[in-house]
C-alpha cells in the first residue's frame, strides 16, 4: 500500500478515485506543526533553533497519519506546489521521524499544478525529493516574521498604548497607506483653467480642440492659472479664424494582457467583481479543488498561488482551438504567444492561473457553481483565452489647428483614436484603477491640412488640482508587487490583518489610514526606520529567494538581520515617553497640527492662548492636549480641529452639521464622544443619539445615513412563536437584535442597517435555545451542507473557539488552518463520525469531555530537539503571532 498525503479532505477523496485501491490518500488539514505563540520559540542565541509544537487539535490526526505510515510501503507527499506546501511536507516527515514511524519507508515528493486525472498520474510518475532550499526559505521567513512580531510588538505595547502589533511586511504595507494619507494632508490645491474650441469642418463634422500653445510657446495643463488669463485667451479665440495646420494618423496596436498571476487575479477581481483579495483566494481555492462533473471530481483551474505567466503548450493549443472555432482564424495569431513576468523577484516555476480545460465554457459551468464562483471562473476563462488572441489594431489621429487672432497665433490640438480591428478586445478589456482619457475613444472627422474650420463655441473651464487618490485594495496589491514587498500568497492576509487591527478602514473601496495606524507608522519610522523602508524589505525578499535557489544559507540571512535588529530593539528599552511624543509630533505635524488660515501658530492652544498643543498618550488611546494642563483642560481628538480626523471624525472645533431632520426641523450632527463618533438629533438634556457601527468611517456618514441610524432600534421581524417584534439596534457593545429581554449580538458579516427578517430570527432563536457562547455571543446558525445518512441536517457553524460542523448533539471542531468555505458534506461526515467514535458531543465544540486529559502537545526543535520551554501564564496583551506577514 502506498500512502499519499495531501492537505484537504476534499482533495484526498478526489485523488483517491484517480489512483485506485493500491493507494491510501489522507489529508493533513494544512500545517500540523507551528511555532508556539510565546517568547523563545526562535532562539537567536542557539543559532536560531526553532521549537515546533503539534497543536492539541492536530495531535490525533498526526497519530493517525503515523499509524498509516507504519503500514505503508511508500510515503508520497503531495501537498501544494509552493513554499508552504513544501514546508508542510517537511513538517510531516519530521513529525513522523519524531514518532519513529518512518524507519526504512521510502519518501517521495510529488507536485501537480491541477487536480485532474492526467496531472495527478503524471506527477506520480515523476517523483522527487523534498526541496530543502525551499524549506530553508520557509524557515527563514517564519523565523523573521516571528522575531519581528515577538520583539517589536511588545515595544509598541509599552511605548504606544492602543497599538496592537507590528509585522515584517504588514508594517511596510501600512506605511504605503499612511504615506498616501500624509500626501493628502499636505496637499494644496492649485487653480488652473482649460480652454477648448468646438469646431466644425466644411462637411459639418464637429470636434473639440484644446489649447496647447501661443505665440510660439508651449502651454501645459497648469500654465493658465487665473480667470483673467483664461478670459484673455477666450476673447482672442472668440474673434480668431481657425485653419487645419496638419493632420497625422498613426497605426498602433494594443496587445492582450498575460493570463493571471495571484496578484493580477486579486486586482482584477477587485475591480471587476468587487471581491476582496481574501474572498478571491477562497473562491479560487474551491475552483482549484474542483466540482463533481459526471460523477468525477475535477479541478476547474490550475494552482492559484503563482507569479508565473506562462502556460503549458497543451493549454496554449487548447486556447487556440477555442479561438478558431468561436471567433475565426482572423482572431488567431500566426505564432502562439509566450509570456514572461516583469515583476520583481518572480519565481516562474508554476504556470499562470488558468482553466484546466478551455472547452469547459463558463456558461456550461455556471449551473455547477455558486454565483461568485461562476463569476470568478468566467473572469479567469476570458482572460486566459484573450491572452492568446490577436492584438487589437488602432488608428491614432492628431490634428494641429492654428487660430489667428489679429497679430497673435494660438495653437490648438485635437486627438482621437479608433479601433480598426478589435482583436482580443472583442472578448476582454483589462480594468484600470483610474479612468482613462476620453480621447482614447474619440473619433475625429475627416479633414485635411489648410482646411478652414468654423467656430461653434469657445469654453474656458476652471479646475483645481486634486490630491493623489487613496489606495484601493487592488492598487495597493499592485504597488506592493512593483516594490517587491511580500509575495502574492501573502497579500490577502496582509490586507486582512491591517483591517482587523483597525490600522486601516475600507470605505467606498478605498483604504483610509486610521489615527491608530498613522501613530504606529510614525513610531516605527522614528525608531525602527530601516525596517519599514521599502528597499530594505524588498532586498530581504530577494535574499529569501536566493535561499530558495540554494545560493545562500538561510542562517546567514538571519544573522545579518538579527545583528542590527536586536540592537534597535535594545535601544528602545530606555526610551522616554517625552522622546516618543516629540518624535510623533514632528512626523504627524501636518496631520494633527495643520497650518492655520491666519498664519498663526498651529500648535497654539485656542483656550488659554499660552500653552502648546501636543500629542498625549492616554489609557484609552491618543488625543491632543494643552501643555498647561491641569490649569488648561483643552483636549480634542486627533486630526485637524474643526475639520475632523483623516476618517472624518469631528474634533475640537465642535459637531459637524449634516442637515435638518425633515420631521422635526432639528439639526442632525456628527460628534465625537468618549466611546467614539456618534450622530445626534437636536440639543437638550437627553437628545436622540446613535453610535456609528464599527468599521464605518465618519466621513461616509451623510444626512440620509444619519437619519437611518437615529431611527434605531428598528423592527425587522416578528417572532415566529410570540408574535412580538424583533428589533435591531446599536448599543455600547455593538450592534444587536432584541426580542423582549433577549439580546443577540450581530456578527461582523452582518450590517445592522440591512439585516433581514430571516437572519434576525435565526440569531434570536439560536440565543433563546442556548446555542450561544458563555460570553453571550449568539452562535451562527450555520451553512447547511446536506442530510446525514442517519437523518438530520449537517451544518457548519462559527463558535467561540472557531468554526465547527454540527449534527444533532455532535460538534466537531475544524482542524487548525482548514478553510470553512472548503468544507464539503463528505469531509463533514468524516469529522462527525470521528468525533462520535471518540465520544464527543454537547453544545460547546471546543470544550473537553469531563475527566478526559487534554491532548498532548509534542515539541521539536530545528535543527536539534530540545525540551520545550516551561509554559508561561497567558499574556494579557494580544498575541504577536498574527503580526507576522
Amino acid at each position: 500500500m502506498k500512502l499519499v498525503i495531501v492537505e484537504s479532505p476534499a482533495k484526498a477523496k478526489t485523488i483517491n478515485k484517480y489512483l485506485g485501491s493500491d493507494y491510501e490518500v489522507v489529508a493533513s488539514y494544512g500545517h500540523i506543526r507551528d511555532l508556539p505563540p510565546k517568547d523563545g520559540s526562535v532562539d537567536p542565541d542557539d543559532d536560531f533553533a526553532m521549537t515546533w509544537e503539534i497543536d492539541g487539535k492536530a495531535s490525533k490526526r498526526v497519530s493517525e497519519i503515523a499509524a498509516s505510515v507504519k503500514r505503508a510501503d511508500r510515503l508520497i507527499l503531495a501537498t501544494d506546489p509552493d513554499r508552504e506546501g513544501e514546508a508542510i511536507s517537511w513538517h510531516i516527515v519530521e513529525a513522523m521521524r519524531h514518532k519513529k514511524a518512518l524507519k526504512d519507508t521510502p519518501v517521495e515528493r510529488v507536485t501537480f499544478n491541477a487536480i485532474t486525472k492526467d496531472a495527478v498520474k503524471e506527477a506520480m510518475a515523476n517523483p522527487r525529493q523534498i526541496d530543502q532550499p525551499l524549506v530553508d526559505a520557509y524557515l527563514a521567513r517564519r523565523a523573521l516574521d516571528y522575531l519581528v512580531g515577538f520583539r517589536l510588538s511588545p515595544v509598541l505595547w509599552r511605548k504606544l498604548p492602543g497599538a496592537k502589533s507590528a509585522g515584517r511586511v504588514q508594517s511596510v504595507a501600512l506605511r504605503l497607506v499612511c504615506d498616501r494619507e500624509r500626501e493628502i494632508d499636505t496637499f494644496v490645491a492649485r487653480e488652473y483653467w482649460s480652454l477648448a474650441a468646438l469646431l466644425a469642418t466644411a462637411a459639418g463634422g464637429q470636434f473639440e480642440a484644446r489649447l496647447v500653445g501661443a505665440d510660439g510657446k508651449k502651454i501645459t495643463r497648469l500654465d493658465v492659472g487665473t480667470a483673467a488669463e483664461a478670459e484673455a485667451f477666450k476673447r482672442d479665440l472668440d474673434k480668431a479664424t481657425f485653419t487645419v495646420a496638419s493632420v497625422e494618423a498613426k497605426p498602433a496596436k494594443r496587445h492582450p494582457s498575460p493570463p493571471f498571476t495571484t496578484s493580477t487575479l486579486q486586482q482584477e477581481a477587485s475591480r471587476k467583481l468587487g471581491l476582496s483579495p481574501a474572498r478571491t483566494m477562497q473562491l479560487a481555492q474551491r475552483l482549484y479543488e474542483g466540482i463533481d462533473l459526471g460523477g468525477e471530481t475535477t479541478g476547474l483551474i490550475t494552482y492559484m498561488r503563482t507569479d508565473g505567466v506562462d502556460m503549458a503548450p497543451e493549454a496554449i493549443g487548447s486556447c487556440r482551438g477555442v479561438i478558431e472555432r468561436d471567433f475565426g482564424s482572423v482572431y488567431l495569431p500566426q505564432v502562439p504567444r509566450r509570456y514572461s513576468t516583469k515583476a520583481k523577484n518572480a519565481q516562474e516555476a508554476h504556470e499562470a492561473v488558468r482553466p484546466t480545460d478551455m472547452t469547459r465554457r463558463p456558461s456550461a459551468m455556471a449551473r455547477h457553481l455558486e454565483p461568485e464562483q461562476a463569476k470568478l471562473y468566467e473572469l479567469i476563462w476570458v482572460r486566459t483565452l484573450a491572452s492568446q488572441m490577436e492584438s487589437a489594431e488602432l488608428e491614432r489621429t492628431s490634428a494641429d489647428i492654428t487660430a489667428q487672432a489679429g497679430g497673435r497665433s494660438i495653437e490648438l490640438r485635437a486627438t482621437g483614436q479608433v479601433v480598426k480591428f478589435d482583436g482580443f478586445l472583442k472578448l476582454y478589456s483589462e480594468s484600470k484603477d483610474e479612468e482613462a482619457d476620453d480621447d482614447e475613444n474619440r473619433r475625429l472627422p475627416q479633414m485635411s491640412a489648410g482646411e478652414k474650420l468654423t467656430k461653434r463655441e469657445i469654453k474656458a473651464t476652471q479646475h483645481f488640482t486634486e490630491p493623489p487618490p487613496r489606495f484601493s485594495e487592488a492598487s495597493l496589491v499592485k504597488r506592493m508587487e512593483e516594490l517587491g514587498i511580500g509575495r502574492p500568497s501573502t497579500y490577502a492576509s496582509i490586507l486582512a490583518v491591517l483591517q482587523e487591527r483597525e490600522y486601516v478602514l475600507l470605505d467606498k473601496k478605498r483604504l483610509h489610514a486610521t489615527d491608530k495606524g498613522m501613530l504606529v507608522t510614525a513610531f516605527l519610522e522614528s525608531f525602527f526606520s530601516r525596517y519599514v523602508e521599502f528597499n530594505f524589505t524588498a532586498a530581504l525578499e530577494e535574499d529569501l529567494d536566493r535561499v530558495s535557489n540554494d545560493e545562500i544559507d538561510w542562517k546567514d540571512v538571519m544573522r545579518r538581520f538579527w545583528k542590527d535588529f536586536s540592537v534597535a530593539v535594545e535601544q528602545t528599552q530606555e526610551l522616554r515617553f517625552g522622546d516618543v511624543i516629540e518624535a510623533l509630533n514632528g512626523i504627524m505635524g501636518p496631520h494633527i497640527f495643520p497650518q492655520k488660515a491666519d498664519g498663526g501658530d498651529p500648535r497654539g492652544c485656542p483656550t488659554c492662548g499660552t500653552g502648546r498643543l501636543s500629542l498625549k498618550l492616554g489609557k484609552f488611546g491618543s488625543f491632543i492636549g494643552c501643555s498647561n494642563y491641569p490649569e488648561c483642560r483643552y483636549t480634542r481628538q486627533l486630526g485637524a480641529p474643526g475639520e475632523g480626523d483623516a476618517d472624518g471624525t469631528p474634533n475640537g472645533g465642535g459637531p459637524r452639521v449634516l442637515g435638518q431632520d425633515p420631521v422635526t426641523g432639528q439639526d442632525v450632527t456628527l460628534r465625537d464622544g468618549r466611546f467614539g463618533p456618534f450622530v445626534q438629533l437636536g440639543e437638550g438634556e437627553q437628545p436622540k443619539r446613535s453610535s456609528l457601527p464599527k468599521g464605518t468611517l465618519p466621513s461616509s456618514v451623510d444626512l440620509e445615513k444619519a437619519l437611518v441610524l437615529l431611527s434605531l432600534p428598528r423592527e425587522v421581524a416578528r417572532h415566529p412563536e410570540s408574535g412580538e417584534p424583533i428589533l435591531a439596534g446599536i448599543g455600547r457593545f455593538g450592534p444587536y437584535v432584541q426580542h423582549g429581554k433577549t439580546y443577540a449580538n450581530i456578527g461582523k458579516d452582518d450590517d445592522v442597517l440591512e439585516i433581514g427578517a430571516n437572519r434576525a430570527i435565526d440569531l434570536i432563536v439560536a440565543k433563546e435555545s442556548g446555542a450561544s457562547s458563555r460570553f453571550g455571543r449568539a452562535a451562527q446558525t450555520g451553512r447547511a451542507l446536506g442530510e446525514h445518512p442517519d437523518g438530520g441536517v449537517v451544518t457548519i457553524r462559527d463558535g467561540k473557539y472557531g468554526p465547527y460542523v454540527n449534527h444533532g448533539k455532535i460538534n466537531a471542531t475544524l482542524p487548525k488552518g482548514m478553510d470553512p468555505e472548503g468544507v464539503t458534506l463528505e469531509s463533514a461526515l468524516e469529522m462527525v463520525a470521528a468525533k462520535a467514535a471518540a465520544g464527543g458531543g454537547g453544545k460547546k465544540p471546543a470544550r473537553k469531555a469531563a475527566g478526559k486529559a487534554p491532548a498532548k502537545k509534542t515539541a521539536a526543535k530545528t535543527p536539534a530537539a530540545k525540551k520545550p520551554a516551561k509554559k508561561k501564564p497567558a499574556a494579557k496583551k494580544p498575541s504577536a503571532k498574527k503580526a507576522a506577514e
